[in-house]
């Protein structure tokens, strides 16, 4: 008896295509012609009108948005299809949600599903189990599948062959090692961000250098063949990624970033996470992989110096140097609540700083952490800063080097930061003038006593 009645020929026949990937849609072109032909093996079968779903080519069936997909089961669900034709039931989905609602959907409606080994009925209880077993055996495939290929990937990677792409300022060998640029062009650029990040440090500053000095550096393009280098002017990111990079350090990395998976509109979403994860947590590092730009050492001062830049990022956190006068961001920290004070910029100009502790913000009590209202901190702390560092020798360079400021006013930036990358050297030095700073900040009579200091 046959499976197919008038009423199933009176409604369309859909042929439903689908390949998992982008490659499979340029490369495996006979798998397209084998479902592209399944509408020919429809119109054997009785059916006229027969339609095409292939929205969902290069789209994986495991569980992501397919619009294909969803297309087909919207027709389902209004009664307009006798029959779904797909190369094999297994193509349709390779999950268990979407699999067990379109057969649920099919089921209500009397829609059959066909494809090249039989037809089935998902009114029929035997033919239900059997599509049942094919979606739990699909599903169970592609486990596997993934399985064996991330394990066959981290083998690899743990020999430090895995070369998914290769840094600029790298190229790939024809042995499968990676080595420096042969371009003495590419390699100085690379090496001059380093030094300018030494001499700067600051990822920010050294962006506004190289965009004032109209220096441009080189950024891979990827294409076929031979991967080629685009020179064009830095952004932030940029710097950020080659300054971040281990593979400058000479170290092979892999697994520096998770993977976690979220639910968005009922199906899930692998994410990859936006931080990376602390070096110790690496699946795999491998020093003295290739030759280095950086040594190990200086790339693991540059991480520190970078997470200190961040504002607000960590609660031991430095805080990158802002405008002003101020010589202790990061290091001036309330002694009843152990925050780090917060700079505010007032008055015209926003030429007065002040420090303030974000808890001083409530209501005014005896318990309420520091507030200096409007006083100029850094001035009253200043002139013990220098008092207590001129044994060193250190007031004399300061002036020498603002006299060279105003002297070569085209020279100004790099005096500044000169004079700034100073200021952090002496304050790292001077544990009395910490101390000093803990004996303004332990009283909780300062923020009364702060306004009649200034």
């Amino acid at each position: 008896m046959s499976k197919i009645s008038a009423e199933d020929l009176c409604r369309d026949a859909i042929v439903y295509i689908r390949q998992s990937t982008s490659y499979q849609v340029a490369n495996n072109l006979e798998s397209q012609r084998r479902q592209y032909a399944l509408v020919d093996r429809a119109r054997q079968l009785g059916w006229s009108d027969v339609q095409i779903v292939d929205d969902d080519l290069g789209r994986s069936g495991a569980g992501t948005a397919r619009p294909g997909f969803e297309k087909l089961l919207a027709a389902i669900c209004e009664g307009r299809v006798g029959a779904v034709v797909s190369l094999e039931a297994s193509r349709l989905a390779r999950n268990g949600r979407d699999w067990h609602t379109l057969l649920e959907f099919c089921g209500l409606v009397g829609t059959l599903i066909v494809d090249e080994d039989g037809i089935y009925d998902p009114r029929s209880i035997n033919d239900r189990l059997l599509l049942g077993m094919k979606g739990t055996m699909s599903e169970m495939e592609l486990s596997l599948f993934r399985q064996r290929s991330l394990e066959a990937l981290k083998q690899k990677a743990r020999r430090g062959e895995l070369l998914v792409t290769v840094a600029v300022g790298y190229v790939k060998a024809e042995d499968g090692r990676i080595e420096k640029d042969p371009d003495r062009r590419v390699q100085d650029s690379i090496a001059l961000v380093f030094r300018k990040f030494a001499e700067l440090q600051s990822i920010r500053q050294v962006l506004l250098w190289f965009r004032e000095e109209q220096v441009v550096v080189p950024a891979v393009v990827q294409g076929h063949g031979k991967q080629t280098a685009e020179w064009k002017a830095p952004v932030y990111y940029t710097l950020h990624h080659v300054l971040t990079n281990p593979v400058y350090a000479g170290a092979y990395v892999f697994g520096r970033r998770g993977t976690r998976i979220v639910i968005e509109g009922g199906r899930k979403r692998v994410v990859r996470d936006s931080i990376r994860r602390n070096w110790k947590d690496w699946e795999v590092l491998i020093r003295d992989h290739h030759e280095a730009y950086i040594s190990w050492e200086e790339f693991g001062r540059n991480q520190r110096l970078i997470a200190d830049n961040a504002n607000g990022k960590s609660y031991l956190g430095r805080g990158a140097i802002l405008r002003g006068e101020a010589l202790l961001p990061g290091l001036f920290r309330c002694a009843r609540c152990g925050r780090r004070l917060h700079v505010a910029y007032t008055g015209k100009g926003g030429n007065t700083q002040r420090y303030v502790c974000r808890g001083s913000f409530g209501a005014k009590a005896v318990n309420n952490c520091i507030g200096f209202g409007g006083m100029r901190v850094d001035r009253a702390v200043a002139q013990d800063v220098l008092d207590r560092l001129q044994p060193l020798g250190i007031e004399a360079a300061l002036a020498v080097l603002e006299a060279q400021g105003q002297e070569h006013g085209d020279k100004r930036r790099q005096v500044e930061n000169a004079c700034r990358q100073a200021r952090y050297e002496w304050i790292g030095r001077a544990g009395s003038m910490m101390r000093s700073i803990r004996i303004i900040s332990s009283s909780p009579e300062s923020s009364s006593d702060a306004g009649t200091r200034s």
